[in-house]
């Protein structure tokens, strides 16, 4: 007797069994605000969380257009800026307070904004319960609820851009005292205020998502879906969700702290401090208490950004190479490896803190065991595309785009993860290079390819190739002419997130590099807008789907109606068969055959 699930909400309460139908068309007369803003289905949730990310993307890459232009060209005025950013930019040059605010805005918003709640967000909410077979998360209501905790978190960044002493600006970590003294800056002021509660309502928001996606994964698998039955992008996600679980919750306490040293006269992270000669009242704390509680969130953030685009990049490359991804277990061990070691090597950002050597030297070596996990899952890439009948979408060149990243930035992470070398690199323009590459642009081309490849499943259209393939060419090569010089200008000593570098001579033989780069990330900014158009035309004028398994994939999403509803199967869920990867000769012309095709008469099970 099969079990029955009730997913209930506003005006809609279905089941699984006979009456889906009935009460799928039930779902369809919802009213707009309860289908479309207050929805608590994972699918339109997903999108919520798409569109928001896409929107913070364009702001957060626009900002960083501004500081290029002052990095690329400190002599000249832009009229354009003073347009966009008023007093910031009077005559259109940009103040030096501004500055830093917007570098540190950029940070705040591309990492946490856009590559955590933008990424995870969207294709977690997706595709667990289409790729597991289940109606809906475990907790449809929790799961609305994450989203509007980063939309109300959102908000409060968005209102900080416009308070009169400018938005925080004390570098994305936010490290004290600048931070913890609304006098020490313009931009420790109100602005400061706004972000710590804005990145307290967004660790909310994280925590609600990861929890639900956990317990979705664990509880809700349709039948026959074992855990080794579950494709690489769902064993990524629930890792991702691990790793936000535990270690979010170590910020929301720094940034807690944090705004008591601001507002309650306690010293959490302040001693000894003098402002114009005079001593605060401030004594016993520590500022590097708080670089520890960040960077045990901020080093697994490098992974719960990665992890997602690990996975999808894994299904991408696997599908259209018409091949069965190489090593599934590998794949699998290698994401536990670096989810555990993730959480061991945070100090690595604080070699030049006064760490102790001996403790450094046992950061090092953790350090630069991640490397081999990483290169497990490298080498299996590269092993799933060898031989492989490819197929060039433009989900499959982001995904290789991904896979060519995340091996160039990796290598430069060995030289960072070496303490006396780090010495020397800390602060640089290498670091900007490093994990710009590696973090960012990475994590970006993950994200397309996700993108690209999922969109029909998310709007029932195509996007247009041609768009797509000027979008990967450009971003591929731009990205590359941006953020590999800079690695030479940190090896010299270059230090990041001055404001102008022409007062010293060392530095002067960078400008025409630095002017380079500022032209070749104004065009992939550009690129980026037609990315943003091909989207949303797509939405509405691109080539409709016909096949509800346009890319012939073998997962659970592509046996949905091409609109699936609020519970994504009419009648029974699907059960599964066979691992998610049987890409092979199916007795009927095809190359592959769905997890739902049950098992040929003496074929054994993967």
């Amino acid at each position: 007797m099969s079990q029955e699930i009730i997913i209930q909400g506003p005006n809609v309460e279905f089941s699984q069994g006979a009456e889906a139908a009935h009460h799928d068309h039930e779902h369809h007369e919802q009213h707009f605000i309860w289908k479309y803003i207050f929805s608590q289905d994972h699918k339109i949730i997903s999108k919520q969380f798409l569109i928001t990310g896409m929107i913070w993307a364009i702001i957060g890459a626009l900002f960083s257009v501004f500081f290029r232009l002052q990095l690329g060209f400190p002599d000249s005025t832009f009229p354009v800026m003073e347009r966009f950013l008023g007093e910031w930019a009077k005559g259109g040059k940009l103040s030096p307070e501004f500055y830093y605010a917007l570098v540190t805005m950029h940070g705040t918003i591309l990492v946490f904004f856009v590559l955590t709640a933008g990424l995870s967000g969207t294709f977690s909410n997706l595709l667990i319960p289409l790729q597991v077979g289940a109606r809906d998360m475990a907790s449809p209501f929790m799961n609305m609820l994450s989203y509007w905790f980063f939309f109300i978190a959102s908000m409060f960044m968005f209102v900080s851009l416009f308070v009169q002493t400018g938005p925080a600006s004390g570098g994305w970590t936010t490290y004290p005292p600048l931070s913890a003294l609304k006098e020490a800056s313009l931009g420790s002021g109100t602005g400061m205020d706004l972000w710590l509660i804005s990145m307290a309502l967004f660790v909310v928001s994280s925590l609600l998502g990861g929890l639900n996606y956990i317990s979705t994964v664990l509880n809700m698998r349709t039948k026959g879906m074992t855990m080794t039955r579950m494709p690489l992008t769902i064993w990524a996600f629930f890792f991702t969700a691990v790793l936000g679980v535990l270690s979010f919750p170590v910020l929301f306490s720094g940034l807690v702290l944090l705004i008591f040293d601001r507002n309650f006269g306690t010293s959490f992270y302040l001693s000894e401090i003098f402002i114009g000669g005079k001593a605060l009242p401030h004594i016993g704390g520590s500022a590097i208490l708080y670089q520890h509680l960040f960077w045990f969130l901020g080093h697994p953030e490098v992974y719960i950004i990665m992890l997602p685009g690990m996975g999808m990049a894994s299904e991408v490359l696997a599908t259209n190479s018409r091949k069965p991804i190489f090593g599934y277990f590998a794949m699998i061990i290698s994401l536990v490896g670096i989810t555990l070691l993730a959480f061991l090597v945070w100090a690595h950002h604080m070699f030049v803190t006064g760490m102790s050597p001996f403790l450094g030297s046992i950061f090092v070596l953790l350090t630069l065991l991640i490397a081999v996990p990483s290169a497990v899952k490298v080498f299996n890439w590269l092993t799933t595309m060898w031989k492989g009948n490819l197929r060039f979408t433009p989900a499959m060149l982001f995904a290789m785009g991904f896979v060519s990243m995340f091996i160039s930035g990796g290598l430069t992470g060995i030289f960072l993860g070496n303490s006396a070398l780090d010495i020397h690199l800390h602060d640089t323009y290498f670091v900007v290079a490093h994990f710009h590459i590696v973090m960012g642009v990475s994590a970006f081309f993950g994200m397309f390819a996700g993108i690209y490849h999922w969109f029909p499943k998310l709007y029932g259209r195509f996007m247009n190739n041609t768009l797509g393939y000027i979008h990967f060419f450009i971003t591929f090569v731009g990205a590359y002419l941006i953020f590999w010089p800079m690695h030479y200008e940190g090896i010299a000593g270059m230090p990041r997130r001055y404001y102008d570098y022409s007062a010293w001579e060392s530095f002067k033989q960078f400008q025409s590099l630095n002017g380079f780069i500022s032209i070749v990330a104004i065009v992939v900014f550009f690129t980026q807008l037609l990315f943003v158009m091909n989207f949303f035309l797509s939405i509405f004028r691109g080539r409709k789907l016909t096949n509800k398994n346009p890319w012939g994939s073998t997962t659970l999403e592509w046996t949905t109606p091409i609109h699936p509803g609020h519970g994504n199967w009419p009648g029974e869920i699907p059960e599964v068969y066979r691992w998610p990867y049987d890409f092979k000769d199916d007795g009927h012309g095809k190359d592959f055959i769905p997890q739902t095709v049950p098992l040929r008469e003496g074929e054994e099970a993967h």
